[in-house]
């Protein structure tokens, strides 16, 4: 597995590097055969510092966790729990799915924008209907099964996952609903 571990404007020393290596490679090793790649961001915010673990996996799906804590290494100590309790709780599907596959997960590119806030009032009528772009981004849409979309989105932590359905080749939505449930949007399901 490759490791890129990072500071935001801190110091990473030579000892947490050996650390986090150790760690997450126990953590992910446990349930995980095949990781291809790991992220670990350290920042500060205020008092307390922060820790960003995401790990790709073979299969083409992406899991991640944040900790915080007064410690650097309690906040890698938490992050590492998260994922821990992520993987673990999808030990069985992460497998099944790993073994129902014969080639990693699919991806396809797609343009990803980010739209300027609107500043004042909600309750004002917009001088114009046209937004402004702040920033245009690369992202990639995979291909995945509806429960490996759901199982996508528990693992990295995301409200929303937009992948192409392995289905039906159309583009679907899940998502987390303000009732904790998981909605699911497939255009294809009413031609």
């Amino acid at each position: 597995m490759r490791y890129k571990i990072t500071g935001k404007q801190i110091d990473i020393g030579e000892s947490l590097q050996t650390h986090v290596k150790a760690e997450l490679g126990d953590i992910v090793g446990k349930y995980s055969q095949r990781p291809t790649d790991a992220q670990v961001i350290f920042s500060k915010n205020a008092h307390q510092f922060v820790c960003e673990v995401i790990v790709h996996l073979s299969t083409g799906l992406t899991t991640q966790a944040k900790g915080h804590a007064n410690d650097i290494y309690a906040a890698f100590g938490s992050a590492g729990e998260k994922m821990e309790k992520q993987l673990r709780r999808y030990k069985r599907r992460l497998k099944n799915h790993h073994s129902d596959r014969a080639e990693p997960v699919e991806l396809s590119h797609a343009s990803s924008y980010i739209l300027a806030a609107e500043s004042g009032v909600d309750d004002q009528e917009p001088e114009t209907l046209q937004p402004i772009v702040i920033a245009e981004i690369e992202t990639k849409i995979p291909s995945l099964s509806v429960g490996e979309a759901v199982m996508q989105m528990e693992l990295s932590s995301s409200p929303v996952v937009v992948f192409k359905n392995e289905g039906n080749s159309g583009v679907n939505v899940v998502y987390r609903r303000d009732d904790g449930n998981i909605g699911w949007i497939d255009p294809t399901r009413n031609d």
